[in-house]
């Protein structure tokens, strides 16, 4: 059976070979990526991908992971936790949390903002835990108020974890993580505190000795600028104590066959993600050279601040909106756009095959109504405004309704943090 032809090559097909030139012709340099992960990788992270296959048992791979498990604390700001890589997506990390945390029949509270909270839920779910969802908003964050009251209303204890996300890439909410501790705290509540923190690590503050998460997962091809691959958790000595009462231990995960180790390699249970721990290696390199942590948190808020100047610029009735209402709850690392009367999937079309500018769809209950612009991680200035201006000029072709300039609001949010 032929394949369907999609929109793009069915223009191309009805264009005159005078007119299929003319299509997309603006797209022909570097193509841009404004996706909420994987994001834009630097070249040093890819070049250091390339470097042939070492011996796995001993030598320079050993000295490089070594290297690695002793910078990861200080990247979640934990002394005390336990370290764990996984060659996985985002999803391997929230698998181990569960399987060696949990047993079955246990109950988790998930703490609805969006999209993923959710699905890590669904995933505990289908290991044998009971699974109950705390309501919330796709345009708020959780309601530290709300988890105080739902857990003193647990008189027994049922609930053995309160799961969230520090940022949901669908809603594009910030969670106040220090906030839903002191809920948790106020209640007088023993539940472990696990949060999702894929999205927003390298992007904006996370403490998590300071703000006693019992949990943290991520994972390294958002704000860590590593290609998708590996997974990473840390757990803090409750998170390990529970281990031991737990049921759901799974081999590949387990997490005392990754600690208690007579060999190397044993770390990852088996072979290392080689080329991944290069890149990493480089990437950590990269966040001290710029300053560190802080550093980092800094040039991301001068730069979410510029998309959130840009898109209330763009706003009018029937027209384009933040969808996140608060704005001290606006991620640092994705904003999710509400288009009105405009379609966003023309839009996105038109900027990728038009001018070479991926952004992100809306997904689940934003599908057909929204588009997403990452910025986060391996980002400046001319990279962000270049994407800005390129949904400007797409929204200007399609004759939407716009409040003002928001290219001229960044620029001048951006010119704010200039120094002179």
């Amino acid at each position: 059976m032929p394949q369907q032809a999609t929109p793009q090559q069915a223009t191309l097909q009805q264009a005159t070979p005078q007119q299929a030139r003319r299509t997309g012709r603006l797209r022909h340099g570097r193509q841009t990526l404004a996706i909420p992960g994987p994001s834009v990788m630097p070249d040093r992270v890819l070049a250091a991908m390339a470097t042939p296959m070492p011996n796995i048992y001993a030598g320079e791979l050993v000295d490089i992971s070594d290297e690695v498990f002793e910078r990861l604390p200080p990247l979640a700001r934990t002394t005390s936790a336990e370290s764990f890589v996984v060659m996985s997506n985002g999803h391997g990390p929230w698998q181990m949390a569960i399987c060696n945390t949990m047993s079955r029949g246990d109950r988790v509270l998930v703490c609805e903002s969006g999209h993923f909270a959710v699905a890590w839920g669904e995933m505990a779910e289908m290991a044998g835990v009971e699974v109950e969802i705390l309501p919330g908003s796709l345009r708020a964050a959780v309601d530290p108020a709300a988890l105080t009251e739902r857990l003193r209303a647990d008189t027994d204890q049922q609930i053995k974890a309160v799961l969230c996300v520090q940022t949901d890439t669908g809603t594009s909410v910030r969670n106040d993580v220090p906030a839903l501790r002191a809920a948790i705290d106020a209640a007088e509540h023993p539940a472990m505190f696990m949060v999702d923190c894929i999205a927003s690590l390298g992007c904006e503050p996370f403490e998590m000795d300071e703000w006693g998460v019992d949990i943290a997962v991520t994972a390294s091809q958002k704000g860590l600028m590593v290609p998708p691959g590996l997974g990473f958790l840390w757990a803090s000595p409750k998170a390990m104590a529970a281990y031991e009462h737990s049921d759901l231990h799974l081999s590949y995960l387990d997490w005392d066959q990754r600690t208690n180790v007579s060999a190397h390699y044993e770390l990852y249970s088996g072979t290392p993600p080689i080329s991944h721990l290069y890149a990493m290696r480089e990437a950590l390199d990269i966040i001290d050279e710029e300053g560190g942590l802080d550093a980092v948190w800094e040039r991301h808020a001068i730069l979410a601040g510029a998309v959130r100047a840009a898109v209330d610029a763009w706003s009018t009735p029937g027209g384009i909106e933040c969808n996140i209402v608060d704005p001290s709850s606006r991620s640092d690392a994705v904003t999710t756009v509400l288009t009105g009367s405009i379609d966003p999937d023309r839009l996105r079309d038109i900027c990728e095959d038009e001018a070479g500018l991926t952004l992100g769809l809306g997904i689940g209950a934003f599908d057909g109504r929204a588009f997403r612009i990452c910025h986060m991680g391996h980002l400046n200035p001319p990279m962000l405004l270049g994407a800005l201006g390129t949904i400007e000029a797409a929204l200007l072709a399609l004759d939407a309704p716009m409040g003002g300039s928001g290219v001229a609001a960044a620029a001048a949010e951006i010119g704010r943090h200039l120094v002179v």
